[in-house]
């Protein structure tokens, strides 16, 4: 529940409060240490056993927890695919007399990029031995596969064999409105004070944050389109050998260095402050399950210009919400190319557009209600 592990555990957090409103009570085991700080704060049940070790991140504690407790639920979601978690759950249900259904939400774990990624050749080959032996027996054998968008859904279809699911679910995905957020749109357009563009994400490859700079640069570097933004990148990672090589060339460029600030990972009052001073957030990913941040930014009204590989890309699409283009260093020079020669009038609809856009797809009681629906349906057919 690291929240600097990424989407997953943000996802728990976000609809669990919710689901808890509806009447399903919540609770969650994780490989944590329970005097984690961040375990500190939360509005439902973690029991957390103590750190994983290792890349399959075993847990010898977790087999016993499952069974002294498990028999006390109605149902189990298995978060997130390949590591020990899955196969402890699926071998301890097997073990009862009495079977409880569980179903597993794969958070883009399925998706092709990660097969198909030059610089992942050995862990797709890992993959594929561990589908075989293990991860496909536990999809397989769930009472259904839980997703957050269709386009998941569909991509997920073309991984692995076998493959085939009892059911396929797209349940949908929500994040609660930010509390800096304002419910009236025209004040939502009204707070873009500050000119920048904002990347909020990890600093890793597959991010493409490295693709954006290097628009960014050809941006400033062909400019005749008069101001150009400065380009503000938030996130974890730059301790990190791919996060250290990104901060020291653009700290070694002239063009760049002034133009470019990078904050770190940012949190709470000051995350939404960023995105709240944001002219538009921009994620050029080359692959994007859900992508929490770009729902954040549309939550603020912020339009989002992103790759055709963040899957909820054709929700953004339909509602004008924000410009789309490949996963590459011309497509993100195109959204920024594209965004800068927009009118006003044009920006100011699709400042109105995004948040309509998370009102409509993302607000996480929306989500909630679906999932509770959902789930409700499933179970009593199962008894």
């Amino acid at each position: 529940m690291n929240p600097s592990s990424g989407g997953p555990c943000q996802g728990i957090r976000n609809l669990a409060p919710e689901l808890i409103k509806l009447g399903i009570q919540n609770e969650v085991v994780c490989l944590d240490s329970p005097d984690s700080l961040y375990l500190k704060q939360e509005s439902f049940v973690i029991h957390a056993i103590g750190k994983s070790v290792g890349p399959w991140q075993y847990n010898n504690r977790l087999i016993d927890w499952l069974r002294e407790n498990i028999e006390k639920y109605d149902a189990i979601v298995i978060h997130g695919l390949w590591l020990y978690h899955g196969y402890a759950v699926r071998k301890v249900l097997k073990e009862l007399t009495n079977q409880i259904p569980y179903f597993v939400m794969p958070h883009g774990m399925l998706d092709p990029y990660f097969q198909k990624s030059e610089a992942r050749k050995i862990k797709a080959l890992r993959n594929n031995v561990y589908w075989k032996l293990i991860e496909s027996k536990i999809i397989n054998g769930a009472y259904g596969v839980l997703f957050t968008c269709q386009e998941e859904l569909k991509l997920a279809r073309n991984t692995f064999t076998p493959y085939h699911p009892k059911r396929e679910i797209n349940i949908g995905y929500g994040i609660p409105k930010p509390f800096l957020s304002i419910g009236d749109e025209n004040m939502l357009v009204e707070s873009n004070i500050r000119p920048y563009f904002l990347f909020l994400s990890r600093i890793h490859p597959k991010k493409g944050v490295d693709m954006l700079i290097e628009a960014y640069n050809k941006l400033l570097i062909t400019n005749d389109l008069g101001f150009i933004p400065d380009l503000v990148i938030v996130g974890p990672g730059l301790e990190e050998d791919f996060g250290n090589t990104i901060l020291k060339s653009v700290q070694r460029n002239v063009l760049l260095k002034d133009k470019i600030t990078f904050k770190g990972m940012l949190t709470g009052e000051e995350k939404w402050k960023i995105f709240q001073g944001c002219e538009v957030f921009i994620l050029p990913s080359h692959q994007e399950n859900f992508g929490i941040a770009v729902v954040e930014a549309l939550s603020f009204g912020k339009p989002v210009l992103i790759s055709d590989k963040v899957n909820i890309w054709r929700e953004i699409q339909n509602s004008n919400a924000g410009l789309i283009q490949s996963d590459s260093v011309s497509g993100t020079l195109q959204l920024l190319q594209t965004w800068i020669e927009l009118s006003e009038s044009k920006k100011k609809e699709m400042y109105l557009a995004a948040f309509s856009c998370y009102e409509h797809h993302f607000n996480v009681e929306s989500a909630a209600k679906r999932t509770y629906e959902t789930m409700l349906s499933l179970l009593r057919t199962n008894n």
